[in-house]
């Protein structure tokens, strides 16, 4: 019984352990994508506020509520935005995850299809900075972002039913166009 009562000791220490290591993690976790988050958002929305907010004391079984304060707008739930500005607070909350653990490689499918011109013009700003640290491979049929690329290759259908892929090296054709 004494072994009994001693090995229920060791593993109620161990889970208290663990439980302890989990929330120190989960908190410093949550504390580092919320900065980011809050300083991506205001940086994708040209101004701004935005915070996550746990929900519920226990941090292990608290829940996550996005607010979102876009220039000049009152602070609201993220349902209560336009279907843009729910896409740019996304990506904003995408990149800040991003920057916890980030890859050598980010693949972006046509994220930037809902926004407005000043919001892509912005949404290229941060993927600009970020690609200084991170190769980015883009979906998208949008010229700006388009502009981003060193590299392009596009899907082209010259004649019904004949796909063909057409790749440019868009230094090198700047170079041939200025002879």
């Amino acid at each position: 019984a004494l072994d009994l009562a001693t090995a229920a000791a060791t593993l109620e220490e161990a889970i208290q352990r663990i439980d302890a290591e989990t929330r120190a993690r989960l908190k410093s976790t949550y504390d580092t994508v919320s900065a980011s988050f809050r300083r991506l958002f205001s940086e994708l929305f040209g101004g701004g506020e935005a915070e996550l907010i746990l929900t519920g004391d226990e941090i292990l079984d608290a829940g996550l509520v996005v607010m979102a304060q876009p220039p000049g707008k009152k602070n609201s739930s993220i349902h209560l935005l336009s279907g843009g500005e729910k896409a740019l607070t996304a990506v904003a909350m995408v990149f800040s995850i991003f920057e916890l653990n980030p890859s050598p490689v980010c693949m972006l499918d046509e994220v930037e299809a809902p926004l407005d011109e000043a919001n892509v013009g912005r949404f290229c700003d941060v993927v600009r900075e970020m690609s200084e640290r991170v190769q980015f491979i883009f979906i998208t049929h949008n010229k700006a972002t388009m502009e981003l690329a060193s590299h392009l290759t596009g899907v082209t259908m010259h004649e019904p039913g004949v796909s063909r892929i057409v790749a440019v090296d868009v230094e090198a054709a700047v170079e041939l166009a200025a002879v």
